[in-house]
């Protein structure tokens, strides 16, 4: 038996998707149910591929509604597209609603971070202490600040089944990015792993990387990781740096040092951690960029082919 096998997951359909877009879980309807529930939707540089995935999974029923745990491009960059294919409505945590309602793309972090996403219609939140109803299963939607202030993670109570996004993965976390901006915001992720701990979980969906069902183990591990962050906050910037760098590369696919000198000039978060951290290291963000895709090369994260790096 296959993890994507397990009880915990019967009538949900798992797509595990590269670490540009988030995994994506179609909870299949039940009974008279108006139609599937997709939770997070990917990256919009995979939307088409997105679209074909969930018509695959859908097998001619409709999808109802779009949930997303937050709104970082990765995880609802798929949102426009699949609401033109199959008219969706899309439901996202209230502390960024009206951000969508306006597109306001500083206060979503896509201006910042120089990534991209597609504006999609709002329906409606998910507000943490909320029952989300689907599948015939009771989702409570829980709290989840520190990667971003404002996520949730999902939790089915009876079935023992975590969709974690991007709060734990089987090693480690994603990104605070509140951190990035001088917000403090590692107790936050270390408070949220805290409640996970306490609840009573038999397997984990996360927003990347498989489905896990050793839950202590990756409690220890993002436990470890997150101390190593508080002992040293520019450990946490220059990984979050190259993070972005990455995210970069993998949505272009492949880019010149130019290109990503480039990037890393107008890019204001990445600017931001430039002058925390790397303006030490070099006299400009661009020269900061070749000394990080170096090490993104040395750790296998990015191969060089002559002036091109290609997102390995």
């Amino acid at each position: 038996m296959t993890l994507h096998n397990h009880p915990a997951l019967v009538g949900l359909t798992v797509l595990e998707r590269g670490w540009l877009s988030s995994n994506n879980v179609l909870v299949h309807p039940q009974g008279d149910e108006a139609g599937a529930t997709l939770i997070d939707s990917g990256h919009v540089a995979h939307a088409e591929q997105t679209v074909a995935l969930v018509a695959h999974s859908l097998q001619g029923k409709a999808l109802a509604r779009i949930v997303n745990t937050h709104l970082h491009s990765d995880h609802c960059g798929g949102n426009a597209a699949l609401q033109r294919a199959f008219g969706a409505g899309v439901f996202v945590p209230p502390g960024q609603a009206e951000a969508v309602r306006i597109w306001n793309t500083q206060a979503l972090s896509y201006e910042p971070t120089g990534q991209r996403c597609e504006r999609f219609e709002l329906h409606g939140v998910l507000s943490p202490g909320d029952l989300l109803s689907a599948g015939g299963r009771q989702f409570e939607v829980l709290a989840a600040p520190g990667h971003d202030p404002d996520s949730v993670v999902l939790f089915d109570r009876p079935n023992g089944l975590l969709i974690s996004a991007d709060a734990l993965w089987e090693n480690g976390f994603g990104v605070v990015f509140p951190e990035l901006e001088g917000e403090s915001a590692f107790d936050d992720v270390g408070a949220v792993l805290d409640m996970i701990e306490k609840l009573p979980v038999v397997l984990v969906v996360p927003g990347h990387g498989g489905v896990f069902s050793e839950v202590p183990a990756a409690l220890s591990r993002a436990r470890s990781r997150l101390a190593a962050f508080r002992a040293s906050p520019m450990r946490h910037a220059r990984y979050a740096a190259k993070v972005l760098l990455s995210y970069h590369l993998l949505e272009e696919h492949s880019a010149t040092l130019a290109h990503l000198r480039g990037w890393a000039e107008r890019t204001p978060l990445f600017l931001s951690v430039w002058r925390q951290l790397g303006s030490s290291e070099s006299e400009t963000p661009g020269e900061w960029s070749d000394l990080l895709v170096g090490e993104l090369v040395a750790g296998g994260a990015a191969r060089r082919a002559g002036d091109e790096v290609v997102a390995a």
